[in-house]
Order: structure tokens, then C-alpha cells, then sequence
């Protein structure tokens, strides 16, 4: 159906204040965190009604939701990059692990915002980012790769075994990558190692683990 001139205008306009709302939101969590944001401090800040954020938002939920899809887009892209340069399986999973470290440690404000902050959940389809497409869904990508591996044999290609896979491998990263913007790399309660071997050593662990424990199953 085409749009009429007048409704494409609409469109645009609502696409502006949603992209003005959104800046806002992100930079009050960037101040004070989750516990910053209601729906009408978001209003009053953005110079817009509170009937406008209602009209484009149905919740804070969904505000949230929105608020992070530009970072899971961008963590997904450079996931994406770092897989094209392996072609087997597990090599892809070890160099995308460390892209995925160094994301984390080089964009602290966007990883904490993302993955260390309690909020309310929103349903998938309140999200700009396509649930399950491994393209613009971070999981998504992360599981891919544990089934481009199922597929060579080394392990199980059982949906229950490959979410444990990838939710297992991914919260070893997570707790390297959280651990360390909080903790700093000079505490004197947490001994600091090389990061290079430190991670190498990790994946060695975790993929040792995994290709132990998931075997194919008969």
C-alpha cells in the first residue's frame, strides 16, 4: 500500500521523536542507571507530551527494549566480522570470543547498559532488533556458530544441548568481560594476569568442556 504524502510525513516525524526519546533514555541510564527512567521524566526531557511517548512507546519495557537495539546491532556486526576471517568451525568460535571481549572492554558504557543492568523485560516483538536472526540477534549469531559445529560431528546438534552450549560459552565470556570493567585492571584483591593468555586459557577450558560433555548423541 503507498503511503500518501501526508502520511509519509507522519512517518518521518515519528521516526524523529522516537530516535529524540531514545537519545534521551540512553543518556539518563548512562547518569543514573535503570532506576533514572519513567516515562514522563523521558516526556519532560525530550520536550514532548507524555500522550507523544505513550503514542510511541507502550511501556518502559519497550522504551528500554528500543534503547538497546542500536548496541545488539552493533555487538552483532563486529561478532559478524570476526567470524568471516575463519572458515572451520571452532576457530570461528574462538576468534569471535575475543571479538566479543573486546567489545565489552572497549564500549564499557554500552556493554554495562546492556548486559549489567536489572530492567523490565519487553516481548520480542517490541524490539527493533529481529528476534532469533542471527544477522542483527546477538544470541542468535552465538548459537549459529555452536550448530555450524554440530554439523561437522564434534558435538550435539539437539536443540536443548545447543542452548546449553551457547548460554554456557557465553556467560564465561560475560563474567571475564563484566569482571574486569568493574574490577578494573589494578585491584589489589583480584590479581591481574596477562589478558591475552588469560583468555586463550578460558576458551581452552570452555570449549575443552564443551566438546566433552556434548558429545553427539546416538
Amino acid at each position: 500500500m503507498t503511503l500518501t504524502a501526508r502520511e509519509a510525513r507522519k512517518q518521518r516525524e515519528a521516526e524523529q521523536r522516537r530516535k529524540a526519546i531514545i537519545k534521551i533514555v540512553r543518556k539518563l541510564i548512562r547518569k543514573g542507571g535503570m532506576g533514572e527512567i519513567s516515562l514522563r521524566k523521558v516526556a519532560e526531557m525530550a520536550g514532548y507530551s507524555t500522550t507523544v511517548v505513550y503514542s510511541l512507546f507502550d511501556d518502559k519495557a519497550m522504551l528500554i527494549t528500543q534503547a538497546m537495539d542500536e548496541d545488539l546491532l552493533e555487538l552483532t556486526r563486529i561478532l559478524g566480522e570476526a567470524a568471516q576471517s575463519q572458515s572451520e568451525p571452532l576457530a570461528r568460535i574462538r576468534t569471535v570470543a575475543r571479538a566479543y571481549v573486546d567489545f565489552g572492554l572497549s564500549h564499557p558504557d554500552e556493554y554495562e547498559f546492556v548486559f549489567m543492568q536489572r530492567r523490565p523485560h519487553a516481548s520480542t516483538d517490541q524490539a527493533r532488533v529481529e528476534h532469533g536472526n542471527p544477522g542483527e540477534d546477538p544470541y542468535a549469531f552465538a548459537r549459529a556458530l555452536f550448530l555450524d559445529l554440530a554439523q561437522t560431528g564434534a558435538v550435539s546438534s539437539r536443540q536443548d544441548d545447543l542452548e546449553l552450549m551457547t548460554q554456557i560459552f557465553w556467560e564465561g565470556l560475560h563474567g571475564l568481560t563484566s569482571r574486569h570493567l568493574v574490577m578494573g585492571h589494578d585491584d589489589a584483591w583480584f590479581p591481574e594476569t596477562p589478558m591475552d593468555r588469560h583468555i586463550e586459557l578460558m576458551l581452552d577450558v570452555l570449549l575443552t568442556g564443551v566438546l566433552t560433555h556434548f558429545k553427539p548423541r546416538t
